[in-house]
């Protein structure tokens, strides 16, 4: 008779998982990621089935928590220009909280680890419309959200290429201080 699934353990690895290769990269092999959880390869192929549903699976956990944390950090505050918020935001998707993601998601647009996510340069870039959206409604331009995506993602193959921190960040403040212009915020009606 064999053992049944225990989903709370394959939560546990699947977390643990998430936490290695978010502060290593995705590994070659399953090894790392079996030290990572305390148990063997042979136990994570047990409960993930394959190598590649168990990464697929620690991606979509890391994808999960980018979501959850920059989703939030992307929300309007109705004390606060938006600008503001997506400046804050800004700081810290390019900051140590941000890099793991980088580093992983970049591999995902680079190597053969895109087979792992097909879709997700599409999903990358249509998960972040809806917050930018809802954001910028709240200075009534909602239609630069295509724009400001275009901009931070740009802006973060920039800076992932070059490291210049000093020079993108000034970067996306310029662009903050067009969407001012643009939305008429900080402007005087005379």
């Amino acid at each position: 008779m064999g053992r049944r699934p225990q989903p709370h353990i394959k939560e546990r690895l699947l977390d643990a998982c998430a936490d290695h290769a978010l502060a290593h990269g995705l590994p070659d092999r399953l090894e790392p990621l079996a030290t990572a959880t305390g148990t063997s390869a042979r136990m994570l192929i047990y409960h993930f089935g394959t190598r590649d549903a168990l990464l697929r699976a620690v991606l979509g956990r890391a994808r999960q928590r980018q979501l959850d944390t920059f989703g939030d950090l992307l929300r309007a505050r109705p004390d606060e220009p938006y600008t503001a918020t997506l400046e804050r935001a800004w700081t810290s998707i390019t900051g140590p909280d941000g890099r793991p993601y980088l580093r992983m998601f970049g591999q995902l647009r680079e190597s053969a680890e895109q087979q792992l996510w097909p879709g997700f340069r599409r999903t990358a870039t249509t998960d972040w419309l809806g917050p930018l959206e809802d954001g910028l409604r709240s200075i009534g331009r909602p239609d630069l959200a295509t724009l400001a995506l275009a901009v931070i993602r740009g802006l973060l193959m920039d800076l992932d290429a070059t490291g210049d921190t000093a020079r993108t960040d000034q970067a996306f403040r310029d662009f903050l201080g067009a969407v001012e212009r643009l939305s008429g915020v900080g402007q005087s009606t005379q």
